[in-house]
């Protein structure tokens, strides 16, 4: 058995702890109930015994002793009579105790001085114990003798040991109750958790299909929801990163053939014409480009990535921003037959950012816009909640499948395979801006209709000039 379990660190966490409660408890039980006991007796006898005293202070002669004697031999109580000289002149159920047979002196010097005596008492005769309440007799100022009533402790011990038993048959079958009670809930507890254990185990293993069952609402489920949402992210990480591996090794060798392949045919001239000798050259200067393109593209968004990007923040004027890129993409847009519209909204708040950065990402956005657009317009809007500023970027273009959304801000992610060769980019570019907008505090959201365009929405904090 493995002592290390969960369930059984519980089990005698839980069992250990009702130890500690039911053992003082019982004993205080006890005290309590012996105190009590005790007590009670002690105060019938102590009653008894003033009672008796009190008949027989009014006529104590031979006919009310003996009356009192029966009367006590009949319920079964102990008690015994002295005369004033100490002298046993009545017995009820004492044994070893004569009639003539003297009390002690000491006993009897109390008694005539009008002392009682009990109370924790205990009396020794003929080797019983008993409990004794001694109640002296008076007539007016005279001291006529003294009346005893007497409990057998041998049979409140009884009795006392008879409560004891079932106070420790109550405690045993709390015990075992407890314990079965124990039993079930650590392993309702503990089961759960050594479940997720082997998933988390299979999960190390690469085995990320791996699921644990969710039983409960309870943190247990929490935490089993939380390692299926680690499953799935890890699988979604190992397929992205083979799908990147994949689409690197893809964009690299594509402009590595095209310059390898042009020129190998140059350096052969096995062209016809300067013409096609241009042609040639323009093809390769242009892979290239592409090829810078990517790998800086590729060094930014890993510097991104490990945040190893330091911005220069500042007050920037988000109307100035807009401009600037505005002036960068008008002639690509008016080339296109597009139409610009810019709505700059008064009184618009400064951001704190860094202002090249916040460039970049609204030349990203606005430069795609135009790239995918054929016709119609582009428009880009700016306004304002009570905590953010919000920059809008909105084409007619050929839009988006909504199922493709989640994904486009995941490098090199294509909606169309040839979709970014066939316009220039690298695939690299929503990631980067994605980076960007969260590096500085903002959120970036998009929606899309396939066939009708595509909204971009920039969220930065406020905060107001001044």
């Amino acid at each position: 058995m493995n002592l290390n379990r969960i369930s059984i660190k519980l089990g005698v966490t839980i069992i250990s702890l009702l130890l500690v409660v039911l053992l003082p408890l019982g004993f205080v039980i006890n005290q309590i109930v012996s105190s009590f006991y005790y007590g009670e007796v002690k105060n019938e006898i102590d009653t008894l015994s003033t009672r008796y005293a009190s008949a027989l202070s009014g006529s104590q002669n031979a006919m009310m002793t003996s009356m009192i004697e029966m009367m006590a031999d009949f319920s079964g109580q102990h008690l015994y009579i002295v005369d004033k000289t100490g002298e046993v002149i009545g017995n009820a159920n004492v044994p070893g105790l004569p009639l003539g047979s003297t009390i002690p002196d000491e006993e009897q010097a109390l008694l005539s001085n009008g002392s009682t005596i009990g109370g924790e008492y205990e009396h020794a005769i003929s080797g019983q114990r008993f409990l004794v309440s001694g109640t002296p007799i008076y007539k007016g100022n005279s001291f006529l003798g003294s009346v005893f009533v007497l409990s057998s402790v041998e049979n409140i011990d009884e009795s006392l040991y008879r409560l004891r038993q079932m106070i420790i048959l109550s405690g045993v079958g709390a015990f075992f109750l407890a314990l079965g009670v124990t039993i079930v809930l650590s392993r309702t507890l503990s089961d759960p958790l050594v479940q997720m254990e082997h998933a988390t185990r299979k999960i190390a293993r690469g085995n990320l299909e791996t699921k644990v069952a969710i039983k409960t609402k309870d943190e247990t489920g929490s935490l089993a929801q939380a390692i299926n949402d680690l499953a799935t992210d890890l699988k979604r990480y190992r397929d992205t990163r083979r799908e990147f591996f994949a689409n690197i090794s893809h964009e690299l060798r594509t402009p590595i053939t095209y310059l390898e392949g042009y020129a190998n045919v140059l350096k052969k001239e096995l062209y016809q014409t300067e013409e096609e000798k241009e042609k040639y050259l323009d093809i390769i200067e242009a892979e290239a480009k592409h090829l810078t393109r990517l790998i800086e593209d590729l060094f930014e968004l890993s510097k991104l990535e490990e945040g190893k990007i330091t911005l220069q923040e500042e007050l920037i004027d988000i109307d100035e921003i807009i401009e600037n890129v505005e002036n960068r993409v008008a002639l690509k847009a008016t080339e296109k037959g597009l139409t610009l519209d810019i709505q700059r909204l008064e009184g618009t708040p400064f951001l704190y950012g860094d202002g090249l950065r916040m460039e970049q990402i609204i030349y990203n956005l606005l430069n795609n816009a135009i790239k995918y657009t054929d016709k119609g317009s582009i428009k880009v809007s700016v306004n304002t909640t009570s905590h953010d500023v919000v920059i809008t970027i909105e084409d007619t273009g050929k839009g988006m499948p909504k199922e493709d959304l989640p994904y486009i801000f995941e490098r090199f992610y294509r909606i169309e395979k040839s979709r970014s060769r066939e316009h220039g980019g690298t695939g690299l570019g929503l990631a980067i801006v994605k980076q960007l907008v969260e590096l500085q505090g903002g959120k970036i959201q998009v929606s899309s209709d396939l066939g009708a365009g595509t909204r971009f929405e920039l969220m930065f904090p406020l905060m107001k000039e001044g």
